[in-house]
């Protein structure tokens, strides 16, 4: 019998906030300083927390998402840290290719890396990666790990060939409807938005919080305002991938390798396998009580993670 659909998870609430805690509000009043840069041939959106000068911290969302996914967790390290969140090509309000390659996400790392003064700290920044962003990211690791202090991934299955081709995770075809459809209100937008892959929140503040800054307001054919979705809706038909296994097999950088508990991407299966393919010395940890969506489900035990990982490699340099 097949699974009942996920309902939208904030249809419920008719375009209004859902009540969240003190320490969210707090950290979403912490105002990153919103710019754009040039790089790869492309404006990239950017957010950035924290001084020039202190060890960088670069964060990179996942596939149709943007790096407000980032804003309610960036404040936790912007005292210790600078701390930076760009948009990735054909996402958020970064600039949309006819084609995508790593080679271009890739660029856009070093571009932001430069632009933003990462690499002005006193250690080479430190990159935190979810779920898409970790294909680029790890590309990285393999081509460019000497620029950079180590990788953290969240919840990114890193695949052979042969489990790629057995595997559907719910990557969403070339174009789905709803992401050509233009809505007439926000809130009807709204009550539309969906995590992909699909699955239930219990907190939807911070669903609420992300999905606002996923939309965009546009012209429809009869002159008047709509809303759509902040991504290329043809972006993934137009993508030429690496093997990202071969990747994290040849990553040149320290690596912490983590997935949610409860995530349909970590069946025992592709835990084994990562473990085998990563390179000696590599991190493991698995977030309790998490699915896919780790910033969303557990956002303050993915913080308690990022800051074990970033004081363990902390205290190797010191040591050095």
């Amino acid at each position: 019998m097949a699974s009942e659909p996920i309902p939208a998870p904030l249809a419920a609430f008719a375009g209004a906030k859902p009540p969240a805690p003190a320490w969210f509000d707090k950290a979403l009043a912490v105002e990153p300083e919103r710019f754009t840069h040039q790089g790869a041939g492309v404006t990239i959106e950017t957010l950035a927390w924290g001084q020039r000068g202190k060890p960088g911290l670069l964060l990179l969302h996942g596939g149709s998402a943007h790096a407000d996914w980032w804003s309610h967790l960036a404040p936790f390290f912007a005292e210790t840290h600078r701390v930076v969140a760009p948009s990735w090509s054909g996402m958020g309000g970064t600039d949309w290719r006819p084609a995508y390659t790593m080679d271009d996400l890739m660029g856009e790392m070093l571009a932001t890396i430069a632009a933003t003064g990462l690499d002005e700290g006193p250690v080479k920044p430190v990159v935190v990666s979810h779920s898409f962003g970790s294909f680029p990211a790890m590309a990285f690791a393999a081509t460019h790990g000497a620029r950079i202090g180590g990788l953290m991934t969240i919840d990114s299955p890193f695949l052979s060939k042969e489990m790629r081709a057995k595997r559907d995770f719910g990557r969403p075809p070339s174009r789905e409807p709803r992401d050509t459809i233009v809505y007439d209100t926000f809130e009807q937008a709204l009550a539309r938005f969906r995590l992909m892959p699909a699955q239930p929140a219990d907190n939807l503040y911070v669903v609420d919080a992300i999905a606002r800054r996923s939309l965009r307001e546009v012209k429809k054919a009869d002159g008047t305002s709509g809303w759509t979705w902040r991504f290329d809706p043809f972006m993934w038909s137009r993508m030429t991938r690496r093997d990202p296994a071969e990747d994290l097999a040849a990553a040149t950088c320290r690596l912490a390798i983590t997935w949610g508990s409860d995530s349909v991407l970590f069946p025992e299966e592709v835990k084994a396998y990562v473990r085998r393919q990563a390179p000696a010395g590599s991190l493991f940890i698995e977030i309790p009580e998490a699915q896919h969506h780790v910033l969303i489900d557990q956002p303050l035990a993915l913080v308690t993670a990022m800051r074990a990982v970033l004081s363990a490699w902390e205290a190797e340099d010191k040591a050095r």
